[in-house]
């Protein structure tokens, strides 16, 4: 084939896509226009109350279907009232004794460093003002300085009065301020800034509440980590009662690119004043969103950013409050996107795309532009399977956007004649685009797939089980985005069974019997939004399944590939954690989706000698790696039980 025909077929390929596009994005708008008829129907209206009860009728259902029966439903209400009784010991139980208040009161550390805790108000409710100043006296560290810019209204001149009161009582700990006009919630922060003498600044909402001990354990992780950024978990409340929780954010430790997608760190921050010097606090221009912008710029700039894993902040959720909805404050979103996108910028991102997702308006789906038409090689260990492996690559053929790859399939002592007129078809129908490779001796998940890498001739590899099927057609994309970031390590894919349960969406260390690795969200129904929306966004986890994941090859190469002492189990996250180990981040996307139908190939790992191999090489990994697991999963908080892939509480 000459250039000239190889530009017409490419340039007719093109065509067929593009009419492609053009067809569903036509079937789409005439199902939005017949579903806003149906929506506007005077009769569509009026039966909602009865269409609500069906459907509450038909999700009950569903559920006892899938319970297991009597002894499952008891099994699940017990879990669930057990996850109650845990929850009101993270609330006024969890509040230190009289004796360890004085305890902590009493603590010298080696820096005590003061604290400006900046409070921006605005016609704040009488008992909600008093409540956020007494959780800031009653802290056991007494080296903090509260200041107050006060922008409320003159119907609100209590505030004023109740805040003289407080700063007589403090011995001089309370700044108070009254602006001549109220400014936005950006706009008096950064007043209350004006006001700040501390080493460190503190970011606290005027009707939140704060634990006692906190800043007593930041001012410990400043000691003993040298930390100049600082979060912890929180939750939020209602009815005036911080035990009536409605939200329990337990959150991983810093990273990247779930920060980028959804502001998750949010309360309550403390980081060093120098993070901050020659520029602004809060940029009005993203007010509504002033504190993700703030965020992602002092992590950015910061040397050690320090998570608290222990839920020391209490967002009051009530009409009005961002705690109790976005819907409350539609410019938040618009306002977010305008943030992530200024920081994506200064990264020396062009050409990328914020949208909301289906989790949240302001939790983002943020789409990197693919830098040029690299390479894939698409590596795919395989023995007999005939059906399994033409299903898999007939579904990468057809349903692939990009077309820049290879398929290297390698063969591992095969014995039906099914699967080597399958290898011969393949090489006819698609030519150059695949090829089949021999490896020779038993089974080793690891050196087969190193065979394979030896013969890519891509910039990136793709490892595949032959067990999987591709349901997105901009699957490579998505996983292409990230992989060529130079920053990231590993990407994975979201793994889904074929009754569309989730099999992988990241893997988290130490999960699991064997206290190794397992996955999250595991068997959760691919409707499911995920603890705190986690199935609809791309984020940083410790590794992800080799049943699909792309690497650049001069990473793979750089780490030594897969380990081949770990023959059949646990390859993939031993490579993951060598990645991570050279300081590269690793991500798992939930917008590469793909079937799974795990263990078509091997059998399961559950009994016999499989299961024995496997207990030999989970050993072996926590030996490998046992101050890595004595740690913990730093995306996987560690109130969390690794009994259960759910993100229950311990």
């Amino acid at each position: 084939m000459n250039y000239k025909e190889a530009y017409e077929k490419e340039h007719e390929r093109c065509e067929d896509l593009t009419d492609r596009v053009v067809l569903l994005e036509t079937e789409i708008e005439d199902l939005k226009y017949k579903l806003d008829r149906i929506k506007n129907n005077k009769l569509w209206k009026i039966s909602k109350p009865a269409r609500s009860a069906i459907h509450f009728a038909l999700r009950q259902k569903e559920r006892l279907a899938n319970c297991g029966g009597p002894k499952d439903i008891v099994r699940k209400l017990k879990n669930k009232k057990d996850q109650k009784s845990k929850m009101r010991s993270f609330g006024t139980d969890s509040f230190p004794t009289p004796e360890r208040a004085e305890e902590e009161r009493t603590t010298k550390f080696e820096r005590m460093v003061k604290i400006s805790i900046l409070v921006p108000l605005w016609n704040t409710p009488k008992d909600f003002l008093v409540e956020m100043l007494d959780s800031v006296m009653d802290q056991t560290y007494e080296n903090w300085e509260l200041c107050l810019a006060d922008g409320s209204d003159g119907e609100h001149s209590y505030v004023k009065d109740i805040c003289r009161e407080y700063q007589e009582r403090s011995k001089g700990r309370i700044v108070y301020q009254k602006l001549e006009k109220n400014e936005g919630i950006a706009g008096n922060t950064n007043q209350c800034y004006k006001l700040a003498t501390g080493e460190y600044i503190g970011l606290f909402d005027h009707d939140d509440i704060l634990h006692p001990s906190v800043l007593f354990e930041y001012v410990k992780a400043i000691n003993e980590q040298g930390a100049d950024y600082l979060y912890c978990d929180e939750t939020t409340f209602q009815s005036g009662d911080i035990n009536k929780m409605l939200t329990m954010h337990f959150k991983p430790d810093y990273a990247p690119d779930n920060l980028r997608a959804n502001n998750y760190i949010c309360h309550f921050s403390v980081f060093a004043r120098e993070l901050l010097e020659g520029t602004e606090l809060f940029r009005t221009k993203f007010d509504g969103s002033q504190d993700h912008d703030m965020i992602l710029r002092l992590t950015d700039n910061a040397k050690k950013v320090v998570h608290i894993p222990k839920l020391m902040y209490y967002w009051r959720s009530h009409a009005g409050s961002v705690a109790s909805g976005t819907e409350a404050k539609p410019y938040v979103t618009q306002a977010g996107k305008g943030a992530v996108g200024d920081h994506l910028k200064k990264h020396g991102f062009t050409h990328f795309q914020i949208t909301s997702t289906r989790a949240c308006e302001t939790i983002f789906r943020i789409r990197y532009k693919v830098l040029g038409e690299p390479k894939v090689s698409i590596v795919i260990a395989n023995k007999d399977h005939e059906a399994d492996l033409r299903r898999c690559i007939t579904s990468i053929v057809q349903k692939s956007t990009y077309q820049n790859y290879e398929i290297i399939v390698v063969e591992n002592n095969s014995t039906s004649q099914e699967i080597e007129k399958y290898y011969t078809e393949l090489q006819e129908q698609l030519g150059e685009k695949v090829k089949v490779i021999c490896f020779e001796g038993a089974f080793n998940y690891s050196a087969v797939n190193n065979l394979g890498v030896k013969s890519a001739t891509g910039d990136y590899i793709l490892l595949l089980n032959n067990d999987t099927e591709v349901i997105t057609s901009n699957w490579i994309e998505e996983l292409l985005m990230y992989a060529q970031r130079k920053d990231v390590g590993a990407v994975g894919a979201k793994l889904l069974y074929a009754d569309r349960t989730i099999q992988h969406a990241g893997v988290v260390l130490g999960l699991g019997a064997h206290r190794t690795a397992g996955h999250s969200h595991y068997k959760i129904p691919v409707q499911n939004l995920g603890y705190m929306g986690r199935l609809c966004y791309t984020q940083n986890v410790s590794a992800v399944t080799g049943a699909c994941l792309m690497v650049k090859k001069e990473l793979f190469e750089l780490v030594g590939g897969l380990e081949e002492g770990f023959a059949i189990s646990l390859n993939d996250v031993d490579f993951c954690l060598k990645l991570r180990e050279k300081g590269y981040l690793n991500v798992w996307t939930p917008f590469a989706e793909l079937y799974h139908y795990e263990s078509i190939s091997r059998g399961l790992d559950d009994q016999g000698e499989k299961a024995q191999r496997y207990e030999r090489e989970s050993e072996q990994f926590r030996k490998k790696w046992k101050e890595v697991l004595e740690k913990g999963d730093p995306y996987y908080n560690p109130n969390f039980s690794l009994d259960r892939s759910d993100f229950a509480l311990k």
